[in-house]
């Protein structure tokens, strides 16, 4: 495996809390029907909201054995990046402390998919110089 085995199970526990609670709850329903159907993608929006959380689903285990990383990642970071614009957006940067439902979390999801996909991006010519 390779040595990001601490981010990986981070992020499937982060996958696996945000789903099965919400699934468990039936929140997953009410976010489909009473959020995304009223902002215009009903009749689709329950449809949608539990794409989202299989998605999140079938991620864990692929985490876990460290399988299909790269589509994991995109289709993660293109369900943040829907949740940054039609969510998170309007209430600022802060999840907590400065505010309330920010961007930040998702930012930094993003962000950890990233170094996943790429975990050796380095930036070369600035090594070179110095």
């Amino acid at each position: 495996m390779k040595k990001n085995f601490y981010l990986r199970f981070a992020l499937s526990v982060i996958l696996m809390m945000h789903s099965v609670i919400s699934i468990l709850s039936g929140d997953v329903n009410n976010f489909g029907r009473l959020y995304l159907d009223t902002i215009g993608f009903s009749p689709v929006g329950l449809y949608m909201a539990w794409g989202v959380k299989l998605i999140h689903l079938v991620s864990i285990p692929l985490l876990w054995f460290d399988q299909c990383i790269k589509p994991v990642s995109w289709c993660n970071m293109a369900i943040f990046i829907f949740g940054i614009y039609y969510i998170h957006w309007q209430n600022g940067w802060f999840v907590v402390g400065g505010g309330t439902n920010g961007i930040e979390f998702n930012v930094l999801l993003i962000f950890c998919f990233l170094n996943l996909m790429f975990p050796e991006v380095r930036f070369k010519k600035l090594y070179n110089k110095v």
